[in-house]
């Protein structure tokens, strides 16, 4: 851990991305140049200065809205062969070279977090107003709480592992570690470091409201009116403007986000959670989005509402479907990564044969199933509407003029299989999710649009409620205080993709079978979260097949006009048995004794 030399503090007017750049060592980020440096002591009373503590905290955060760990599935590949997650995924995955260590980013920002909640009762937040002063204060400890636990969250999952046969979490930091501190800490129990998440995300909940907005005096808490607060001041702590921070319906968020994750398959043996848990704090969640009225029908493109998105104002409520909002912006980024080469993009994340393949038919049915009404000489047309709104296939059109694109490998233009090393498709397609296709690249002509993110949607809340529940008591079963189940979540999730009235004969014949709804609510997940940074890591906390070869097509047509479609091997996936766990870094296990490597890593 490199903590050692945390003598000083950065000052709160750093740029964010200086920021970002000196995440590289501890000596780096809180011993700069003097001229930036102030003493502690001039946080308690500068609030402005104090409050950099915290948005360094959440300017680290990850954000998973870039697509970058899905191509080291079964559902990606990247066509830039120095791309970190295609090597790793190829088999140069080690505790050296290492795309998903979270080690220090995390623990430099849970000792910013330490050291601000070990200091925020000197600070003085309002010289005017007992009652603001004491608003202030409790946002930002519930800020810093929260932050916290999300931060460990992060590094628990990057680096928890069995060491023994015994599944163990990371050292736990609740203090800030000073330069004469014993660096060299063991790791805590997986449970402990859930326990101790849990336990900050609690705290975090008693001091926010459950939601940010302004309010009229009649709804102001008790706590502040006694104080002589009014509805202006908690306008000011609690109110529109603070509408992007955390509050205390997205930690209800986090707690199923965490219970999921440690009632999986690859986290139970730790004993920190079941499904029967997991189930709960979904529904808890759920329950204060209306239950299954949380079904956004609009929630599976919230990205490409295009009126919502215009019209939106940072001091809106957020729909629906979004839990946590992500960047809001005018941008083109994203397009510029992943369009097809002939709309000026560089192609880079091609969807696989296998994700394609996934997507049911129109019925609803499996496209291997019998009576599905699957077409392998036509096998895009009849399709679940998502499958081309998320993935552009041969001869989809897209872009602000509504280009064809053609990805045969007999294709003439730079979209064709294989055309050109390192922006032409390896896989036959293109990824059509997140992306505005009004954006225009050309060079000549380039125009941004505004992007919605999202870092947490509802619809992850609800998958996490049906597969907690399934595994927990069953399809049809309402559990963890819920008025709907597994099987009424599914229903209502694939249903909102077709037009009203739809029937789903394949649902209804599977609803009594948990392993068969296993199958399905997996698949949903899939599908529904795809390119969100979801299937790395649900791969590997279900102990799923993490080796199943990346696929494409190759598509050619004829001199008589016969298309044919012929199945591709495109990129091994090669990973042993033992990386269903991320590593500790190396560096880590050379500086501390203590510290244990976790089974199959060596050093």
């Amino acid at each position: 851990m490199k903590l050692k030399n945390m003598n000083k503090v950065l000052v709160a007017g750093l740029a964010c991305c200086s920021v970002a750049a000196t995440l590289t060592s501890c000596d780096d980020l809180f011993q700069p140049a003097l001229e930036n440096n102030l003493e502690l002591s001039e946080m308690y009373s500068d609030p402005t200065f104090a409050r950099g503590l915290i948005d360094n905290a959440f300017l680290v955060l990850p954000y998973d809205g870039s697509s970058v760990s899905d191509v080291a599935t079964d559902d990606a590949v990247s066509n830039d062969n120095s791309n970190s997650y295609k090597q790793m995924a190829t088999g140069t995955w080690t505790s050296q070279t290492n795309p998903i260590n979270q080690w220090d980013t995390r623990y430099h920002a849970i000792q910013y977090c330490n050291l601000f909640l070990e200091n925020i009762d000197k600070v003085k937040w309002d010289y005017t107003s007992e009652s603001l002063n004491q608003m202030h204060m409790d946002l930002y400890r519930g800020q810093a709480l929260a932050l916290r636990a999300l931060h460990m969250f992060y590094l628990l999952r990057a680096h928890c592992g069995m060491v023994n046969g015994q599944l163990m979490g990371v050292p736990i930091l609740t203090t800030y570690l000073g330069p004469d501190a014993d660096f060299n800490l063991p790791r805590n129990t997986f449970k402990e470091c859930i326990d101790q998440i849990m336990s900050d995300f609690d705290e975090a909940q008693e001091y926010l409201p459950a939601k940010f907005g302004d309010v009229g005096a009649a709804d102001v808490p008790a706590k502040y009116t006694a104080l002589g607060g009014n509805d202006a001041e908690y306008n000011r702590a609690f109110g529109n403007l603070q509408r992007g921070k955390i509050d205390a319906t997205i930690i209800k968020a986090f707690k199923a986000q965490v219970a999921i994750f440690a009632a999986s398959p690859a986290y139970v043996s730790g004993g920190a959670m079941t499904y029967a848990d997991a189930a709960k704090y979904a529904a808890d969640y759920l329950k204060l989005r209306g239950g299954l009225a949380a079904v956004d029908p609009t929630g599976w493109t919230w990205y490409a509402n295009k009126d919502f998105i215009k019209s939106y104002k940072f001091t809106d409520p957020d729909p629906v479907e979004i839990v946590w909002r992500g960047n809001v912006g005018d941008s083109h980024s994203m397009e510029s990564d992943n369009f097809p080469p002939s709309l000026y993009g560089k192609g880079r994340i091609n969807p696989t044969q296998n994700l394609v393949d996934a997507f049911p038919t129109a019925s609803g049915y499996p496209i291997s199933a019998s009576g599905s009404g699957y077409d392998a000489s036509n096998p895009y047309a009849n399709r679940d509407p998502r499958l081309h709104a998320y993935i552009l296939t041969n001869g989809d059109t897209f872009g602000p003029s509504s280009s064809t694109i053609n990805t045969q490998a007999d294709g003439t233009t730079l979209d064709a299989l294989n055309k050109e090393n390192g922006q032409s498709t390896t896989t036959g397609y293109y990824m059509r999710k997140l992306m505005r296709d009004d954006v225009n690249l050309n060079p000549s002509s380039t125009t941004d649009q505004r992007h919605f993110g999202a870092r947490i949607r509802t619809t992850e809340l609800l998958l996490d409620y049906a597969e907690a529940a399934n595994e927990a008591s069953g399809p049809l079963a309402q559990v963890g205080g819920a008025s709907f189940s597994a099987y009424d979540v599914i229903k209502a999730i694939r249903a909102r993709v077709h037009e009203d009235g739809w029937q789903d004969p394949y649902l209804e014949s599977i609803k009594s079978d948990q392993g068969k709804m296993r199958e399905l609510i997996r698949n949903e997940r899939r599908l529904e979260l795809c390119f969100e940074n979801h299937r790395f890591w649900d791969l590997r906390r279900w102990k799923a097949n993490l080796t199943e070869g990346a696929r494409g097509v190759s598509i050619t047509t004829s001199g008589t006009g016969v298309t044919t479609y012929a199945p591709i091997n495109v990129e091994a996936r090669q990973y042993a048995d033992y990386q269903v766990y991320g590593p500790i870094p190396y560096s880590e296990m050379l500086k501390w004794s203590n510290l244990e490597q976790n089974d199959g890593w060596g050093k």
